[in-house]
C-alpha cells in the first residue's frame, strides 16, 4: 500500500525549478507520483515504503539542487507556526538585500546615466566607484542567483536563476573589463554597464521580495483556521480542573468551558448548556444552542453559559483538523489546467538561452556600431525579462486563495482538479432525501372533520403516537409538543402491521393509519378520501384518525422540502446547469417535490444500486455531471459524478468521501461551489494569458525587432522591472480572489 506525504521543498523560484524537482522525484524508484506546489513550496509524494524511503528522496531532490525537508506533522499548530517564521525570514531576508541594493545601486544608475542627468558629479562617473558599489549588489544581493546557476550547471539544467546569473554577470565581466583595460575599448564606443547588473539585480530581488509577501498572503486561509485551536484545555481530573496542553486531551476526558472560551477538541455536553458560534466552520453566522448530548467541535467559541463536555476526537481526528488537512491538499493539489504552463515550463529556460545566443549573435555580425554592445545589452534584456515566474505562479496562486476562500464560507474543495471539473459541469444531480428535502417527515396537514378543532384531532393523534417510533409518529408528537398541547391519557397501544396504531383512550378506540385500516374495522371515511388523494397527489401520506368508531379527520406528514432549495435551483438553473433529481420514492411523491423545487427533470423509483448507472447514463448523453447527495447512502454515485458534492455538518465521512462538502448543509453551499469554481477558473486563465502573453511579446522586443522599424530597444533596467511587475502582478490578481462572497448566499 502507498504511502503519501507531503514535505517542504526549499529552493525553489519558478515553473522551471518544480519541472526539476518532480523529475527528480518520479525517477526513484517506488515513488508513484509526485506534485510539486511552487506556491505553497510543498511536495506531495506517493511512494511504496517497501522500495524507497524519506532519506533517498531527499537525495534525489538534493541532487536536484534543492532541499527536501521533514514532513511536518498533520494539522500541528507547532508546524503552522514554523512555517510562518520561515516564510518571514526569508520575506525579511529579501527585504534587506533588496534595501542593500536600492541603496547601492541608485549612485550606480546615476553614474550610469549621467548622458541623460549632465547634473550628475563627476565623483560617480568613476569606473572604479561605480565598480565598488556594483560589486557588493551582484556577489551578496545576487548571490542567490550565482548559487542556483551553479546548481544547474552542475546538473545541466536551467532555471531563471540561470537567466538572472548569465545575463547581469555578463554585463559585469564586460564591465569589469572596460574598468581594468579601458585603453583596449578605446575608439570602440565602450561603456560599463554596471547599472545594468546592479539595478537588475535589485529589481529581481524586489520582485522576489514582493513576491513572497503575495504569496504568504495566499495561505492566510490555512493560518486562520490553525489559530482556531486553543493551546491549553481546562480538563476535569480527580474532581480537580487543570490546564493541560491541547494535544495532550485524551479521548473521553472531561473538558469544561465557559463563555468566550474556544473548545480545545470535538465531543459531547455533559453538563450544563450554551450557545456556541460555528460560524469559522459552517460559515453559519448564528450561534447554535447546545444542551446535554449535543455534539461540539474544535476551535468554535462558546458565548454564553458554561458546560462540561466528554472529549470524542482528538488531535488530528477532530473536524477542524481534517478540515485543515483537506484545505492543505486542496491548495497543494494541481490543476489540470496547469499542465501547459507546465509543459511550456520545462522547455522555456533552453529556449530562451537560445534565443539570447541568436540575439547576441545576430546584432554582433548585423547590427550597427557598436555592434558588440548593442549585441551584449540585447541578450541580457532577453535573459532578464523571460524569468518564468509568472508562469509557475500562475495556477496554484489562484488555487490557494480560491479554496481557502471557499473554506470560510463552508465550502471545502478537496483538489484542484474538483475546482476546474466543476466549472466545466452543465448538469447537477440532487439526491431527493436529506438533499432538496430535510430527510425527516414533517406534519403538514391537519384536517378535522366538521365540529372538531383541528387542535384536538392533533392531540389525540399524538397521544396514540406516543409509544411509536415510527418516523411518522415522531413527527406528529414534535408537532404537538411545539403548539404546547395536552395530550389525553391513552392505553392498550398496539400496532397493525402495515396499517397503522389501535390504542384505547376514555372516549373509546383510537386508530390512526391508512385506508385500509378504517375499512377492516368498518369506519365509513368517504368524506375524507377525497382530501386524502389529493394530499398523495402532493406527496404527503395521509392518515386517517377515528374515535370510538367514528372518523375524527386526517393528519398528513411528509418529508418537506429544505427552506432554501427552490432558490437554489433558480439560482443553479440562472448559471446554466440543467438540474436533475434522482430518487428512490413513487413517481408521484417525486414529482411534487420537484414541482415545488423547481426542478424540471426527474428520476423517481430508482434502488440505491442504480443511482450510480442513472449517472452513467446522463454522462453517455454528453453530460458533465455533479451530484449532490448526503455523502453515505449516495457515495457510488457521487465517485461516478464527475464531481461529487456531499453534504453535512463535516463531522462524518462525508469530509473524505466527496471532491466538495457544504459544511452547513445549504443548497445554496452548492451554487457556491459552482460560482467560485467559475471565478477561480478564469481567473487562472488570466494569469496564463498574461503570463504567457507577457513573454511572447516582450521577448522579442528585448531581442530588438522594433529596432529596424523605429528604433526602439528595450534596455535590461525596463526589462528586469518589467519581470518583476509579472511576477507580482499574477499574484495579485490572484489574491483579488479574497473578496469573492457567494452570491445566493452559503
Amino acid at each position: 500500500m502507498a504511502t503519501e506525504i507531503t514535505a517542504p521543498v526549499r529552493g525553489m523560484h519558478c515553473a522551471a525549478c518544480v519541472g526539476k524537482v518532480e523529475h527528480a522525484l518520479g525517477a526513484v524508484a517506488g515513488v508513484e507520483s509526485a506534485s510539486v506546489n511552487l506556491a505553497t513550496e510543498r511536495a506531495t509524494i506517493a511512494f511504496d515504503p517497501a522500495q524507497t524511503d524519506l532519506e533517498r528522496l531527499r537525495a534525489a531532490v538534493e541532487a536536484a539542487g534543492y532541499e527536501l525537508a521533514a514532513p511536518p506533522p498533520d494539522g500541528a499548530a507547532a508546524a503552522a507556526d514554523r512555517e510562518r517564521e520561515a516564510r518571514e525570514a526569508e520575506q525579511r531576508e529579501q527585504r534587506r538585500k533588496f534595501v542593500v541594493g536600492a541603496i547601492l545601486s541608485a549612485p550606480v544608475l546615476l553614474g550610469g546615466m549621467s548622458h541623460v542627468f549632465p547634473w550628475v558629479p563627476p565623483a560617480l562617473r568613476e569606473p572604479w566607484l561605480l565598480f565598488a558599489l556594483t560589486t557588493p549588489v551582484q556577489f551578496w544581493v545576487g548571490w542567490q542567483f550565482h548559487r542556483g546557476f551553479l546548481h544547474d550547471l552542475r546538473y545541466r539544467t536551467a532555471s531563471m536563476s540561470t537567466l538572472v546569473s548569465i545575463g547581469t554577470g555578463a554585463a559585469y565581466v564586460f564591465s569589469v573589463a572596460v574598468t581594468l583595460w579601458p585603453h583596449v575599448f578605446t575608439g570602440h564606443g565602450a561603456v560599463t554597464y554596471y547599472d545594468v547588473s546592479a539595478v537588475v539585480i535589485t529589481l529581481v530581488v524586489l520582485g522576489r521580495w514582493l513576491e513572497a509577501r503575495a504569496r504568504g498572503r495566499t495561505s492566510e486561509a490555512i493560518r486562520r483556521l490553525v489559530s482556531l485551536a486553543p493551546r491549553t484545555a481546562r480538563v476535569v481530573r480527580d474532581g480537580r480542573e487543570v490546564d493541560v496542553p491541547t494535544a495532550e486531551v485524551a479521548v473521553g476526558d472531561r473538558v469544561r468551558i465557559r463563555p468566550g472560551e474556544r473548545i480545545p477538541v470535538d465531543g459531547m455536553v455533559t453538563e450544563g448548556a450554551s450557545a456556541v458560534d460555528e460560524s469559522m466552520l459552517t460559515g453559519e453566522s448564528l450561534p447554535v444552542e447546545k444542551a446535554p448530548e449535543a455534539n461540539v467541535y474544535a476551535g468554535t467559541v462558546n458565548r454564553t453559559g458554561s458546560f462540561v463536555f466528554r472529549a470524542a476526537r482528538v488531535g488530528s481526528e477532530t473536524t477542524l483538523a481534517r478540515i485543515i488537512k483537506l484545505v492543505e491538499q486542496a491548495q497543494g493539489s494541481r490543476a489540470p489546467i496547469q499542465r501547459l504552463a507546465d509543459r511550456v515550463a520545462a522547455v522555456f529556460v533552453p529556449i530562451v538561452l537560445g534565443i539570447a545566443a541568436l540575439t547576441f549573435a545576430g546584432w554582433w555580425l548585423l547590427g550597427p556600431e557598436p555592434a558588440g554592445l548593442m549585441a551584449l545589452t540585447s541578450a541580457v534584456a532577453v535573459l532578464v525579462i523571460a524569468c518564468p515566474c509568472a508562469m509557475g505562479l500562475a495556477t496554484p496562486t489562484a488555487i490557494m486563495v480560491g479554496t481557502g476562500r471557499g473554506a470560510e464560507f463552508g465550502v471545502l474543495i478537496k483538489s484542484a482538479a474538483a475546482l476546474e471539473l466543476l466549472h466545466r459541469c452543465d448538469t447537477i444531480v440532487f439526491d431527493k432525501t436529506g438533499t432538496l428535502t430535510v430527510g425527516r417527515p414533517s406534519v403538514t396537514d391537519v384536517i378535522p372533520v366538521e365540529g372538531v378543532a383541528e387542535d384536538e384531532v392533533l392531540a389525540l393523534a399524538a397521544a396514540a403516537e406516543q409509544g411509536s417510533e415510527h418516523p411518522l409518529g415522531e413527527a406528529i408528537v414534535t408537532r404537538a409538543k411545539e403548539r404546547g398541547l395536552a395530550l389525553p391519557p391513552v392505553a392498550e397501544f398496539r400496532t397493525v402491521p402495515g396499517q397503522g396504531i389501535d390504542a384505547m383512550a376514555p372516549e373509546g378506540r383510537v386508530l390512526l393509519g391508512n385506508r385500509t385500516l378504517m375499512d377492516m374495522r368498518g369506519i365509513e371515511v368517504g368524506a375524507l378520501a377525497e382530501r386524502a388523494q389529493a394530499l398523495a397527489r402532493e406527496g404527503k401520506t395521509a392518515m386517517y384518525l377515528a374515535l370510538a368508531g367514528r372518523p375524527l379527520g386526517l393528519v398528513a406528514a411528509a418529508d418537506v422540502l429544505k427552506p432554501e432549495a427552490a432558490a437554489a435551483v433558480a439560482a443553479l438553473r440562472g448559471l446554466g446547469l440543467g438540474v436533475v433529481m434522482l430518487t428512490g420514492d413513487s413517481a408521484a411523491t417525486a414529482a411534487a417535490i420537484a414541482r415545488q423545487a423547481g426542478v424540471e427533470r426527474v428520476l423517481a423509483e430508482v434502488l440505491p444500486e442504480d443511482k450510480t448507472r442513472e449517472i452513467q447514463r446522463l454522462q453517455t448523453e454528453g453530460r458533465r455531471v455533479a451530484m449532490v447527495g448526503d455523502g453515505i447512502n449516495d457515495a457510488p454515485a457521487l465517485a461516478q459524478a464527475d464531481v461529487g458534492i456531499a453534504m453535512g455538518s463535516g463531522t462524518d465521512v462525508a469530509i473524505e468521501a466527496a471532491d466538495v462538502t457544504l459544511m452547513r448543509g445549504d443548497l445554496r453551499g452548492a451554487v457556491a461551489a459552482v460560482e467560485l469554481s467559475r471565478r477561480t477558473i478564469r481567473v487562472i486563465k488570466e494569469n496564463l494569458v498574461w503570463a504567457f502573453g507577457y513573454n511572447a511579446v516582450l521577448i522579442p522586443v528585448a531581442a530588438g525587432v522594433l529596432y529596424p522599424l523605429w528604433g526602439v530597444l528595450l534596455s535590461p533596467i525596463l526589462a528586469g522591472a518589467a519581470m518583476a511587475f509579472s511576477s507580482v502582478s499574477v499574484v495579485t490578481n490572484s489574491l483579488r480572489l479574497k473578496r469573492w462572497r457567494p452570491q445566493h448566499g452559503a
